[in-house]
């Protein structure tokens, strides 16, 4: 049996909205240029590989087929090909070329001089019909075509898949109209790494503070076996937080006394071998609505973003990639956005 649930609103004033791991927006470069993402927050630390990173080229393909052409090439989701690390771009173009040719296609393949910023390809492809490219390897959705005055409800139905996976959402969709369903449309997948999914207008990603409070506060959050024990040599008191029995830690404190208390938490459990759980969690957007996020029943939350209304909920079923339907009415206008994690058994 589905049972529906609503999980909030978003507002997209741009009228392109953006799908996609909320826990990957510390990597959306806005309207920069990705080689400005410091590669260590990759998880890079080679300095050549770095290089070869932040020297990454993106590619358009031109000509009649140059649709056909990045279609059956597929190496990656979209209308461009982006990211291609610096010391793999000319065999890129070799293995791009070999297969236009064989295939008889006329395209050609055209180096941009500037790469193409996260927010554009967000606007491009929801102005192309919407669909996925990739952000640092990740897939990611957008749509245009959204609409710009209110707010949508965003609805997660929920079913018992039995079999000892009890119940979970089976699809999150965000309604955007009323109206007869005559056509479905695939936008591809979002890759999803964190759990998460986020809801949000393109512009309003473009001010989304990941990490930076916004506050110039944080809090530190530790749990575990050995929680009791650290609450008592640290004097640290029940977090106190919605939705985190059994935490303990501290809330409001500046980041540099946060910092400094998360540090001596972690060498406390290194040198004495403690098991246990230490976060530091500084006042950014990320924070804010992860923290309405364990306080809801139905694990998600929103926050406020200028105009924008941006909701990141919890999959239910952990990572994995995930297929996101547009659904279209006779007239062909957009009516929802369907992320599917199953189908109902």
């Amino acid at each position: 049996m589905e049972e529906t649930f609503e999980l909030g609103t978003i507002m997209c004033p741009s009228g392109t909205l953006v799908l996609i791991d909320g826990g990957h927006l510390g990597l959306w470069s806005g309207d920069r240029s990705p080689a400005d993402i410091d590669p260590a927050s990759l998880g890079i630390e080679d300095a050549a590989m770095a290089a070869d990173v932040t020297g990454a080229v993106d590619f358009m393909v031109t000509g009649p087929d140059a649709s056909e052409a990045v279609r059956t090439f597929g190496r990656q989701p979209g209308s461009r090909l982006h990211d291609i690390p610096a010391s793999k771009a000319a065999e890129f173009e070799t293995a791009f070329n070999s297969h236009r040719r064989s295939a008889g296609l006329d395209a050609r393949l055209e180096s941009l001089p500037v790469r193409e910023s996260h927010a554009q390809r967000a606007r491009r492809t929801g102005a192309e019909g919407g669909g996925s490219f990739l952000m640092f390897g990740v897939p990611v959705v957008a749509v245009g075509g959204v609409p710009r005055g209110r707010h949508l409800p965003v609805l997660a139905t929920r079913v018992d898949h039995g079999d000892g996976v009890g119940e979970r959402w089976s699809e999150i969709s965000i309604r955007m109209g009323e109206g007869r369903v005559t056509s479905s449309v695939s936008l591809g997948d979002i890759g999803v790494d964190w759990a998460r999914v986020l809801f949000g207008d393109v512009d309003a990603l473009n001010i989304w503070q990941h990490d930076e409070p916004v506050d110039g506060l944080a809090d530190v959050a530790f749990w575990g076996a050995a929680a009791d024990e650290a609450a008592a040599t640290f004097a640290a008191p029940e977090l106190g937080e919605p939705g985190e029995d059994g935490v303990r830690g501290w809330t409001g404190l500046p980041v540099s006394e946060a910092m400094d208390r998360a540090r001596a938490l972690l060498r406390w459990k290194d040198e004495t071998g403690r098991r246990m759980a230490v976060d530091f969690r500084p006042h950014s957007h990320h924070w804010q609505i992860m923290r309405e996020v364990r306080a809801s029943h139905v694990e998600a939350g929103s926050v406020d973003l200028g105009d924008a209304r941006v909701l990141c909920a919890m999959t239910t079923w952990g990572d994995g990639y995930f297929p996101v339907i547009a659904d279209l009415d006779p007239s062909g206008d957009l009516l929802a956005v369907r992320v599917r994690f199953s189908d109902a058994p």
